[in-house]
């Protein structure tokens, strides 16, 4: 892929504190919106509320721009963490609550400037690692030819997702048939003997009544006890609340609810970004599990998916394998992390990942032994 930014644009590179009242969030936001392939957890409607409560100071965040002062090319939070057990390298800030590494590329940014924004996520350390790229998006593509053959892919992997079109809609046949078909409509029948079962998607300022619905639903389940859903901490409530307001004045989020009477039965938090669809989380009462009410949704909102104009692709964000949304979102998105390091660095990297991954594989024996 070629770019139409003439060669000779002058190219400026600064490394931002997000949280800074200093940084234009209107250049940064344009940035999003333009972006190849969209990341809502890298904009500011996400990214700053989550940094402010989370991550305060342990991220910059990496602009190439024209210069001087012009619009942003490419854009990413970048911090330091390990590669695997001990080899420390610069990353994207992907994390557990924002599983996409993908950096923001303008469609006009040449290859000079995905490769200054290169250079500077590596320093200091020489090593950039781009953890839950889409292998095969553009932006991949893109950062890939400019990386001068200096990457590597690591830790493949393939996720559940579904296209629009007449893909889509053949994904969405092969899924809702046969004895699939014919057992969701027995369990939603059942279901119905609770109640009038009704789907509903709420957005713009209605998404943020449906998202307070959406989190004592979580919290009264299984992440409650455990005390791992978003309002069992003050500082994961505090994020989740601003970012879903952010991106609510934006009409960027979608809550798709499953209700049975007056009963909140399932809700899947989904935020929209130029044509895509990422699914972020879902809940659902535990007392309605037997009617699979996390499926009944996941079908439904493939459904919903389809009928938006314009939509392309939807990523489930789920782990790979993932037992509910695999067999009904049945397009699948390749993704890796990859590593932009030379020689021994490289190397180290990759012996560090390697036996991390042997030491979690022992440990998941260990387990299996003692639970058999």
């Amino acid at each position: 892929m070629t770019s139409d930014t003439p060669p000779s644009v002058p190219l400026e590179v600064l490394s931002l504190d997000p949280l800074s009242p200093e940084t234009p969030l209107e250049d940064w936001q344009a940035l999003c919106a333009a972006a190849l392939s969209p990341n809502p957890f890298f904009g500011p409607d996400f990214l700053c509320p989550f940094l402010d409560n989370m991550d305060k100071g342990r991220v910059r965040l990496v602009v190439v721009r024209e210069a001087p002062g012009g619009r942003w090319l490419v854009a990413a939070p970048v911090g330091r963490r390990r590669f695997g057990l001990a080899v420390p390298v610069n990353t994207t800030w992907a994390t557990d609550y924002a599983p996409l590494g993908t950096p923001l590329i303008h469609p006009q940014a040449g290859d000079e400037a995905i490769a200054a924004f290169l250079d500077a996520a590596r320093s200091p350390g020489n090593a950039l690692a781009i953890p839950y790229l889409p292998l095969h998006s553009q932006s991949a593509i893109r950062l890939r030819a400019a990386g001068s053959g200096k990457s590597s892919v690591l830790s493949k992997s393939v996720r559940a997702s579904h296209n629009g079109g007449a893909t889509g809609k053949a994904q969405l046949a092969e899924a809702d048939s046969g004895k699939r078909r014919k057992e969701m409509r027995r369990l939603m029948r059942r279901l119905g003997d609770h109640g009038k079962t009704t789907f509903r998607s709420l957005d713009g300022p209605e998404a943020v009544a449906g998202f307070e619905a959406f989190l004592a639903l979580e919290a009264s389940g299984w992440k409650g006890r455990e005390g791992t859903a978003l309002v069992s901490q003050p500082r994961t409530a505090d994020f989740a609340r601003t970012a879903i307001a952010n991106l609510a004045r934006r009409n960027a989020v979608r809550i798709d609810q499953l209700w049975s009477g007056e009963t909140l039965v399932a809700a899947l938090v989904l935020f929209l970004q130029s044509g895509k669809v990422f699914t972020w989380k879902i809940a659902f009462d535990e007392e309605f599990a037997r009617y699979s009410p996390g499926a009944q949704l996941a079908l439904q909102t493939l459904k919903t998916n389809l009928a938006i104009p314009g939509f392309r692709v939807a990523d489930s964000l789920a782990i790979p394998g993932h037992s509910m949304i695999e067999p009904l979102w049945r397009g699948r998105l390749e993704i890796g992390t990859v590593l932009y390091a030379d020689g021994l660095k490289r190397a180290l990297c990759k012996a560090d990942l390697k036996l991390e991954q042997t030491l979690l594989k022992a440990a998941r024996t260990v387990r299996a032994r003692l639970r058999s």
